[in-house]
């Protein structure tokens, strides 16, 4: 039998059937951790139904992962395979933005081959106008950048759900920037839980504890992701780092040198577009920093 995880808790992954309704409750077999392929979340597998001791089913059927089938993408974090885009949502007011960890996760799509959405949420709690220099920054990237607010008229709501409809997607972003009142706001259906930023630290509370694929009412599956307030990658050579910074591709193919790292070779076309405002300097800041990161921690 062969259906998608749509969840997964203390070891068990609950298995949706292509062709039932009807949830299974599975444990992997152990060739999987000796493989070192753990099952995730939106993995296709081929199951089959079985007993198991220590069962926690009620009412769900059980079963075993005998296979998980060929993946077109995965993630890390959030630990996801097999999604159409991410969502990757920030706070306009509280937390504080990080542009360093926004880049880090463009980064981390750009890597998985996976279609990125920004939106920045909290539009009703502004406190400066700061914000519309970030999304003018971000759109010359060519990344869709969307300001919502839950609270004042669901501002751009119906954009996102159009959005979504018919893909499998998932929401990403620090914890407090209020990913599951977004979801909520989608699809009041969902009764997530929500949080609200602590007032001593200005830093979000986890409301969502495991990760889990929801179906949308309008069509198409969307995963809440616990939040994260920092994010590494050292899995890249230092020179290919350019490719991941999408903005980049316009622009370098005029730079003077093949195989222009866009740092200190003369006549760069990139540099250029930096210094002409045709890229966000912020962007280009964090591809030096991450740069010297890589360098310094890999012997390539």
């Amino acid at each position: 039998m062969e259906g998608k995880i749509i969840k997964g808790i203390a070891g068990f992954f609950y298995v949706a059937p292509t062709e039932s309704k009807q949830i299974y409750e599975c444990k992997a077999r152990g060739k999987f951790r000796n493989e070192n392929q753990t099952p995730l979340i939106g993995d296709i597998v081929k199951i089959s139904t079985t007993n198991y001791e220590g069962s926690t089913a009620g009412n769900f059927l059980q079963g075993t992962i005998d296979k998980i089938l060929p993946r077109k993408n995965k993630l890390i974090r959030p630990p996801v395979a097999n999604v159409d885009q991410g969502i990757i949502v920030f706070s306009l007011s509280y937390p504080v933005m990080h542009l360093d960890l926004l880049d880090r996760f463009l980064v981390m799509m750009e890597i998985s081959k996976i279609d990125a959405i920004i939106v920045l949420n909290k539009l009703d709690e502004v406190i400066n106008e700061r914000y519309k220099e970030i999304v003018a920054g971000y759109k010359l990237t060519g990344y869709n950048v969307i300001c919502t607010s839950v609270k004042d008229d669901n501002i751009n709501i119906e954009q996102i759900k159009d959005l979504l409809k018919n893909k499998t997607s998932f929401f990403a972003g620090p914890s407090g920037v209020g990913k599951s009142s977004l979801l909520n706001a989608i699809c009041p259906n969902f009764k997530l839980e929500t949080g609200q930023v602590s007032q001593k630290i200005k830093r979000g509370k986890h409301t969502t504890r495991h990760t889990e694929l929801l179906t949308l009412a309008f069509g198409g599956y969307v995963l809440d992701t616990p939040g994260f307030t920092s994010l590494k990658f050292d899995i890249i050579e230092p020179n290919l780092l350019k490719n991941y910074f999408i903005e980049f591709n316009q622009y370098e193919n005029e730079c003077k040198f093949k195989g222009c790292t866009h740092i200190h070779e003369p006549g760069c076309n990139v540099k250029k577009a930096v210094e002409d405002n045709k890229i966000y300097k912020s962007r280009y800041q964090s591809y030096l920093n991450y740069f010297e990161e890589l360098k310094n921690t890999k012997k390539w």
